[in-house]
């Protein structure tokens, strides 16, 4: 179940008068859920242990191995089903996790107004979780285009506000620039791309904070900039947490007889924002903090100030965060050149960089805090990236609790050490708890 605030708190319904027939008839806001009802967070009780061990909820009894000195714990933790999560959740980004997961620790291992933080958040899947329990979200990238992913969802603005802004905007520049790009866009949607561009790198350029209004607007276009649906700007593509060379795009085309057709950029982005905003947005919670740096260097982060930490870090050369970003950090104007973004070849080198952002993660979190640390298959499943985890964190002020494995609708549990069906990418959610001592 997805996580609201607190228990009574409503949000707002917008009685602004509606500028565009899109907004007709829409229900903008809906009362807010109730907060759900955490498990006894009072340590003394049930520990987070048992808890796992006692997990019923879908009706399989947790399975616990011990292999290699490690002890697992193995269930259906939490759905498969990602669009059972709040709408706001619904930006495309590779190898992301599904909030269910970040929401099963936060809600069993915080209270409202306790610091979550994600290392490495990516699309900001665990810090926006957080938000919508009424936690502070912490998170940080070392890629400045997670921050414009995840800071306008945290505290999104009206559509009201966002439809009016959006008519604000001169539309139409004159000239075709960056004609590359035409492989994806038509002359007249490429031509409302770059006047957007340019006014938001004018109103709201990066390192600065900006207006509500323009940083959501920012997020949507940029998700809003290449996919598969005409709800995207583009002509048919890849996924659009994908984006493929202008020079790809074209054989795209000619393969498929395609020519980009004519977007209502305008008209597109409004459509998102109602769809993102279709289940409400987040009640009260405390002041984000997001952060722009090497894992292992968040010295913004004060010493004991976070509760729980869920992440998930790159994968063992498996994705490539910067070109499938390309387009989106052109758009938002990051010089992906200056961005140092790491890629791990070897198991050593992946284990060290682990090792080194643990060191840094003991500093932040709290004495009896906790620390999910999910990693995936790769390599065909010979490779187990939780142990290399468990052996980065010896030595280092946690004890090592478990391995948790949700265990999904395809994978059997006798073949839970390697899924057979596995060739690239990850098959299970596999998570190393931790708890800082």
């Amino acid at each position: 179940m997805t996580g609201w605030l607190s228990a009574g708190s409503v949000l707002a319904v917008i009685s602004n008068p509606m500028t565009d027939s899109l907004l007709d008839g829409l229900r903008l806001f809906k009362k807010a859920s109730p907060a759900p009802q955490c498990l006894a967070y009072d340590k003394t009780a049930v520990s987070f242990e048992d808890q796992v061990r006692d997990f019923r909820a879908f009706g399989k009894v947790t399975q616990e191995h011990l292999h290699d000195a490690i002890p697992y714990f193995v269930n259906e933790f939490w759905t498969s089903g990602q669009r059972r999560a709040h709408s706001l959740h619904e930006v495309s980004y590779r190898a992301c996790f599904k909030p269910q997961l970040p929401e099963f620790f936060i809600e069993r291992l915080t209270r409202p107004g306790d610091a979550v933080h994600d290392p490495f958040m990516g699309r900001g899947t665990t810090p926006l979780q957080a938000a919508l329990m009424g936690r502070r979200p912490f998170g940080n990238d070392i890629n400045p285009l997670s921050v414009l992913l995840t800071r306008p969802r945290v505290r999104p603005p009206s559509l009201s506000d966002i439809a009016q802004r959006l008519d604000e905007i001169f539309w139409e520049e004159d000239e075709v620039e960056h004609g590359e790009l035409l492989a994806f866009f038509s002359p007249r949607t490429l031509r409302q791309i770059t006047a957007l561009r340019d006014w938001l790198m004018a109103r709201a350029p990066i390192g600065t904070v900006p207006d509500p209004i323009d940083d959501w607007i920012r997020m949507v276009a940029i998700n809003r900039l290449t996919g598969h649906s005409p709800g995207f700007f583009s002509v048919y593509t890849l996924p659009p947490n994908q984006a493929v060379s202008a020079q790809a795009q074209r054989k795209i085309n000619e393969k498929s007889g395609q020519t980009p057709p004519d977007r209502d950029v305008r008209r597109l982005i409004l459509k998102k924002s109602a769809s993102l905003l279709k289940d409400g947005r987040p009640g009260f919670h405390p002041e984000p903090q997001f952060v722009t740096t090497p894992s292992h260097l968040t010295c913004a982060i004060a010493a004991s100030s976070v509760e729980l930490v869920v992440t998930s870090p790159p994968f063992l050369d498996v994705v490539q965060y910067a070109d499938d970003n390309w387009l989106r950090c052109w758009f938002a104007g990051i010089d992906l050149a200056e961005v140092a973004i790491p890629q791990h070849r070897t198991p050593a080198s992946w284990q060290g960089m682990v090792r080194d952002t643990l060191r840094e993660l003991a500093r932040i979190i709290r004495s009896g805090g906790h620390l999910a640390f999910e990693v995936g298959e790769v390599r065909g499943g010979k490779l187990l990236l939780e142990r290399l985890v468990w052996e980065a964190a010896a030595g280092l002020p946690f004890d090592r609790l478990f391995v948790m494995v949700n265990q999904q609708a395809f994978t059997k549990t006798a073949n839970c050490w390697g899924v057979s069906n596995n060739r690239k990418g990850t098959n299970s959610n596999r998570i190393v708890v931790l708890r800082r001592r």
